[in-house]
């Protein structure tokens, strides 16, 4: 009987620590609202998934246009010397392709060399890794009693090849994104200019013309700044990379010193990638565990010094992106678009943002300078 007259009453909500509630002002706003996100989304799904489908031709195309901007400012220094479009355009063509033939060069006998030894690799890093064998076999225990039906399927092994074969056909371009990506870049870097004018001329008001080329010179500005500057700095990650190569004995310190440039163009990933393929060298290369493990050290040594000190203090706030940003686009873009996704996924959101920026200003508020003390008129 006590329950009955402590009962709260039908329709009363529990006490709750709610504070200063506002009513709906009309339900009808939150159907227009809801609607409007749901088309948003929409979009947004089927951009991803024409991205997706559109991949063999947006991803030479995507990168022939980030290229092309980033040679922009020297595309047009080369108009002011009054060298002609077709010449400059060619010089910077073969440039390009010259800097891509030497890198793969320089990468493809060690790679072809360390495949072929794939079994004694593979049997050597077993040996070395014989440490972990009992938790190994733990785990492998436990999912066989969690997953019966995988118990008469043959043991996983560590087979190198097995492991690089996907890879390296990932990574290997195709012959006709090949060809797509150097023809669209030629053309691009000949009509450039003309390029410009077409998006220019494609607005009539003349404020959508001037953002328009604010936007284009932004981007190659920052393009140019960011990538040029981060060069520089994955030389020197490069040469350090090398140098460590060679002093912890490692084989072929020059393609390390390659792959430690190109990787440190991937933040965060690249770092991890080339400390990991270090210690599997170096486990292949060494006696003992403690061997292999100097060259990872070292080079992670380097990796905090390079992104902590060197970077911050050579690029400044100015074009100093947010970590969580770039982790984001790295991930988005590697999922959608693979390794080479990667790659492009600074340069894609320093496009991004510079637009973004120039579409949707900040509209933080400027006060007027007000002196501290009334001023005295004079008579």
């Amino acid at each position: 009987m006590q329950k009955l007259e402590t009962a709260r009453p039908r329709g009363e909500r529990p006490p709750l620590s709610v504070e200063d509630p506002t009513p709906v002002v009309a339900v009808s706003h939150l159907w227009r609202a809801g609607a409007q996100g749901a088309t948003i989304g929409i979009f947004v799904l089927l951009f991803i998934a024409a991205l997706d489908l559109a991949r063999p031709l947006l991803l030479p195309l995507a990168s022939a246009f980030v290229v092309t901007m980033m040679l922009g400012p020297l595309s047009a220094r080369a108009d002011r010397l009054g060298v002609p479009p077709l010449v400059s355009a060619i010089v910077l063509w073969l440039l390009v392709i010259g800097a891509t033939y030497g890198l793969i060069m320089l990468l493809a006998v060690p790679v072809v060399n360390w495949i072929g030894k794939a079994p004694d690799i593979g049997r050597s890093i077993q040996e070395k890794l014989a440490l972990f064998e009992r938790p190994l076999k733990a785990l492998a225990d436990l999912r066989t009693a969690l997953l019966p039906g995988d118990a008469n399927k043959q043991g996983a092994g560590f087979d190198i090849a097995t492991l690089l074969s996907p890879v390296v056909a990932i990574v290997t371009p195709a012959i006709g994104q090949t060809f797509i990506f150097f023809g669209t870049l030629f053309f691009m870097l000949l009509g450039r200019n003309r390029m410009r004018r077409l998006m220019v001329a494609f607005f009539d008001d003349r404020e959508a013309r001037l953002r328009t080329i604010k936007i284009m010179n932004d981007i190659e500005h920052n393009l140019t700044g960011y990538l040029s500057t981060v060069a520089v700095i994955n030389l020197s990650v490069g040469v350090a990379a090398g140098v460590i190569a060679w002093g912890c004995g490692l084989p072929d310190p020059v393609a390390w010193a390659v792959l430690g440039f190109l990787l440190n163009f991937i933040p965060y990933i690249g770092a991890l990638i080339m400390e990991l393929a270090m210690f599997l060298v170096g486990l292949v290369t060494f006696p003992t565990l403690t061997q292999a493990l100097i060259g990872p050290l070292l080079y992670l040594a380097v990796g905090i010094l390079e992104g902590h000190f060197l970077t911050p203090g050579i690029l400044g706030r100015k074009l100093t992106l947010n970590p969580l940003t770039v982790f984001i686009s790295l991930v988005f873009w590697s999922w959608l678009w693979g390794p080479v996704g990667t790659f492009l996924a600074v340069p894609l959101l320093i496009i991004g943002l510079v637009a973004v920026n120039h579409l949707f200003p900040s509209d933080d508020p400027v006060l007027p300078d007000v002196p501290l003390a009334p001023t005295k008129r004079a008579r």
